[in-house]
């Protein structure tokens, strides 16, 4: 019997039920000192850059400490080395996502992350749903199973109600059918219902039952980046009368959990740029509308390197200066809303804290149904027989959405010079592989929806495959 962890536990859940989590200003360096005297891969690795955790007592000194990625950190040392003491007993459940080409990534995690990420639920839930005074129903269309989304949602909000919160929690999990025969049956003993899942598949779920009606709904997204057109289309269709207020997405990672979360406030100003795509280039410096939430800095440190993010945050595997890759950047709370009152726009009030906001990883990847699409899977669906000698092996993929907001896993591939490929029989064979490679692609996305749309270009296509430059396999929306 571990002592040590009941003290652990009872402190987390005494941080939890007190109204203002405490926590000092230093969290950052304390984090860093207590990670580097306790976990054996970190200890290794600041030897090998030479640097004495000693010398590390100011933010600046902080800022030269190497960042970490998964090739450099999770997949060089041993599971157990990147926890504390060197041992998985510490944490009492295994998430598992899939890495740049769907090979599993393990992230233990702890009671103590849980409840460390149900604030952010909470002020989605209570602050912006008002789910501490109305009798709500959270039903998780997450996948079920070792991926990261629908236990570890089901479990942070299980805490919600143990603080008090009169929600109950159905997890159907990414079962439409399921769903749809359990919601008729419990909505109308709630004042609200709450739909926790990733965008098109919610959509889809929207869609299939088609009279919402009777039930007044709230959703709550995370995965992927969405316009502010789709969030108005599935409003309507869901009778949602507040867009703005009672859809929020999380910005979440296997990596670390909920990193931050759309409010009032950030979904207002995202919804200002998206009419002013001009001044959303100048401020995000690109011509793309990008997720926008708002973080804790007493649970996450965000910086930005090379127009990437780089995040601090304590966990089963503790990250100290980690990039996750996502495409972003920051800024802070008074100095967004000032530059948009230089533009007339005043935002609805909410928390004064900093935001965050991300375009995603589609350098390297394609989200689609929250599911990671990889180059590395596609390219196995083409060198089947029969197929590979009609293709180059280039190919472009993209997730597309038609007129009704619904999407489309497109793939646009080179045919070799004086052959002809078969369209058909291409999306069959990357369908096949995508199931049988990428759990994540199996198990989130509908099946009806899992053959892609395949489109055959002739070699050297100057809008796709244009000669003499450097191929990329995704492109954005």
């Amino acid at each position: 019997m571990d002592g040590s962890r009941q003290i652990r536990v009872r402190q987390a859940f005494d941080d939890f039920f007190a109204p203002t989590p405490q926590r000092s200003a230093s969290w950052v360096l304390d984090l860093f000192q207590h990670t580097a005297a306790t976990v054996p891969a970190y200890q290794k690795l600041l030897r090998e850059h030479g640097i004495d955790p000693a010398s590390i007592r100011t933010f600046d000194d902080f800022q030269r400490l190497p960042l970490l990625d998964k090739p450099s950190y999770h997949e060089r040392y041993p599971l157990p080395e990147l926890c504390r003491d060197g041992s998985l007993t510490g944490c009492d459940m295994i998430a598992v996502s899939s890495g740049s080409s769907g090979k599993p990534t393990i992230w233990p995690r702890s009671l103590e992350d849980e409840l460390h990420v149900a604030r952010r639920f909470e002020q989605v839930l209570v602050d912006g749903f008002r789910a501490d005074e109305r009798a709500t129903l959270a039903v998780v269309c997450f996948p079920l199973g070792t991926w990261v989304g629908g236990l570890f949602t089901q479990a942070c909000v299980r805490h919600l109600a143990a603080k008090g919160c009169p929600i109950t929690v159905v997890a159907p999990g990414n079962n439409k059918a399921e769903i749809l025969r359990v919601l008729p049956e419990l909505a109308p003993h709630f004042k609200q219902v709450v739909l926790l899942g990733y965008p098109p598949f919610l959509k889809d779920v929207i869609d299939t039952h088609g009279d919402w009606a009777a039930y007044e709904i709230k959703l709550v997204l995370a995965g992927e980046v969405f316009s502010e057109q789709w969030r108005d289309l599935v409003a309507q269709r869901a009778g949602i009368a507040d867009p703005l207020r009672d859809i929020a997405s999380l910005y979440g990672t296997a990596d670390s959990g909920v990193l931050g979360n759309e409010t009032a406030v950030s979904v207002g100003i995202r919804r200002f740029f998206a009419l002013r795509p001009d001044l959303a280039r100048e401020v995000f410096g690109d011509s793309r509308l990008p997720t926008l939430v708002q973080y804790d800095p007493a649970s996450r440190f965000f910086e930005v390197r090379d127009r990437t993010l780089v995040f601090t945050a304590d966990g089963g595997i503790p990250l100290i200066r980690y990039r996750i890759a996502d495409e972003g950047g920051i800024f802070g709370y008074d100095e967004l809303l000032a530059y948009c009152a230089q533009h007339g726009f005043t935002p609805p009030p909410g928390p004064s804290l900093p935001f965050v906001y991300l375009f995603g990883r589609s350098l390297f990847t394609v989200s689609f149904f929250g599911a990671n699409v990889y180059p590395e899977n596609v390219t196995v669906g083409l060198e089947e027989p029969g197929i590979s000698d009609t293709v180059t092996g280039k190919f472009v993929i993209e997730s597309v959405e038609d007129a009704d907001r619904d999407r489309t896993l497109r793939i646009t591939v080179e045919t070799a010079p004086g052959r002809t490929a078969d369209a058909q029989a291409i999306a069959e064979s990357v369908r096949s592989q995508l199931v049988r490679l990428n759990s994540e692609f199996a198990h989130y996305v509908p099946a009806e929806r899992q053959l892609p749309e395949v489109v055959l270009r002739p070699a050297g296509d100057p809008e796709y495959f244009p000669v003499g430059v450097k191929h990329r396999y995704t492109r954005r929306a």
